[in-house]
């Protein structure tokens, strides 16, 4: 059994002014993507300065989105009893899948305005995401939220006010599967030249996968339980769809011209 790690999710404090970890981790999301986009604009004939515009609609869309989506799936009933809690976002709470309707809708957006196929633009921002979310998932685990099921495994440990018993890690199998897995699985795919649509439908199908099976070992939200047969969690039923919609958009690929630029 591990000891889970005393940090303090408060990174800096200066008086009443404080950074959170969780808030950072969205920064280095960010910045990740603003380097690797910059490193790949021409290929699709963008400009460093578009990639820039690109990140902060796709900034706002992922905070925006992730927001919304929490309160209306997992947080509706916190939401109606404190207004203002929607905007307290270092206390946590944001949906991936909230984030990403946010991000699909200003991709759309910037694709019409540069007149670039849609699916172009999402198979070139795919892989600048994953390193986001690895982020996200270690802020998750810093800020003591996404406990796991109590498990014997030797890397378990005791979740901070949950009592003795070692629990899994799920934020850690998420980093490590939706950030590090992903973004090597994305960024070496859009490497090579495809067809369109590829990059987007395997984005969608391996997060899926990856997200439907920690959910078995994560703990689902306390206010909300589980749905049904005593293993079935909100998240699963969210990212079926998603699952769905890659495995379609990936044979819908096969059929597209190949990309060649990558």
């Amino acid at each position: 059994m591990l000891s889970y790690p005393d940090i303090d999710p408060v990174a800096i404090s200066l008086g009443p002014f404080q950074i959170h970890w969780y808030g950072l981790m969205y920064v280095v999301g960010f910045v990740a993507a603003w380097f690797l986009g910059r490193r790949r604009a021409a290929r699709i004939g963008l400009t460093h300065d578009d990639i820039g515009d690109l990140i902060f609609y796709a900034a706002l869309g992922v905070v925006l989105g992730g927001r919304l989506g929490y309160a209306l799936f997992y947080g509706l009933d916190q939401w109606l009893a404190d207004p203002l809690w929607i905007v307290r976002i270092w206390d946590g709470g944001m949906s991936f899948h909230g984030g990403l309707v946010g991000v699909l809708l200003a991709a759309w957006w910037f694709a019409r305005r540069k007149r670039l196929a849609f699916f172009t633009l999402t198979d070139f921002v795919a892989p600048l995401v994953p390193i986001g979310l690895g982020a996200g998932r270690i802020g998750n685990f810093i800020n003591h939220e996404l406990p796991g099921r109590v498990t014997e495994l030797p890397w378990g440990m005791p979740f901070p006010g949950m009592g003795p018993e070692p629990r899994h890690p799920s934020s850690l199998y998420e980093a490590a599967l939706e950030g590090a897995v992903l973004f090597a699985v994305l960024w070496f795919v859009s490497a090579t030249p495809r067809r369109r649509g590829l990059v987007s439908g395997l984005f969608l199908t391996l997060y899926g996968g990856f997200r439907f099976l920690v959910e078995f070992v994560r703990l689902p939200d306390a206010h909300i339980g589980y749905l049904a047969f005593g293993w079935v969690t909100m998240g699963m039923l969210l990212t079926l769809p998603m699952i769905a919609a890659g495995l379609a958009l990936i044979a819908w690929s096969r059929q597209q011209p190949v990309d060649a630029r990558v």
